[in-house]
């Protein structure tokens, strides 16, 4: 009988580190031997639930107030993320990031997941994020683009006009809560191994061969 291992990730698409996380996922996973067994979910997150749908300001004006710091000081920390990000072939342009409130990404995302479509949403987001210069929250580029990661357009408009999948998310936050996440991405193999953070993928490879081993020989 085939082993499935399961591996849900708490992240935001607004996050950079989880968009690095994503991709040191899939180069664990290229290397993990079962990788055909791994069964991914991504659960939601939201950094700034109380964010309007789409925000005026710049990424470097909000986190400028928002941290008490200058606008280089910023701009600095935003180039050591990307420096990273570039590490493992992501282009983030944060001075064209149009951010705003992400919880009808997460609903969506709740649709991909039973479209069997999740992660193809999910890299979807993040490309238009943090490449494109897309709003995040704004009902009608959500809708482009997850139709563009293959989600049925009827079911999409449905969703957005109603509150489907709203408790969903709101379980996934709960949960996040329960298991103390303060920070994302925060990844949770078997229900039995919590990895913090943008790990490198050699770590991440670690976490999964050793839930695969314990799962198979217990």
């Amino acid at each position: 009988m085939t082993a499935v291992l399961p591996v849900e990730v708490w992240s935001d698409v607004v996050c950079p580190w989880c968009c690095v996380g994503r991709a040191e996922l899939q180069r664990a996973l290229a290397d993990f031997e079962h990788a055909d067994d791994v069964e991914l979910t991504w659960r939601s997150f939201e950094l700034d639930p109380d964010a309007p749908a789409v925000r005026t300001e710049s990424l470097v004006e909000q986190l400028s107030h928002k941290l008490g710091a200058d606008a280089d000081q910023v701009q600095a920390m935003f180039a050591g993320v990307a420096a990273r990000g570039a590490e493992v072939g992501l282009d983030f342009r944060f001075d064209q990031a149009r951010s705003g409130n992400t919880f009808d990404a997460h609903r969506l995302l709740h649709l991909a997941q039973a479209e069997g479509k999740q992660d193809a949403l999910k890299g979807r987001l993040f490309d238009a994020y943090f490449t494109e210069g897309e709003a995040i929250g704004d009902p009608d580029t959500l809708r482009r683009l997850a139709v563009e990661a293959g989600l049925d357009a009827t079911a999409v408009d449905d969703l957005l006009a109603s509150n489907r999948f709203a408790a969903e998310v709101r379980a996934d936050e709960a949960e996040a809560r329960s298991l103390q996440v303060s920070g994302v991405p925060f990844f949770v193999i078997d229900r039995r191994y919590g990895v913090s953070g943008a790990q490198p993928a050699a770590t991440l490879l670690s976490a999964l061969q050793q839930a695969w081993h314990d799962r198979t020989t217990r």
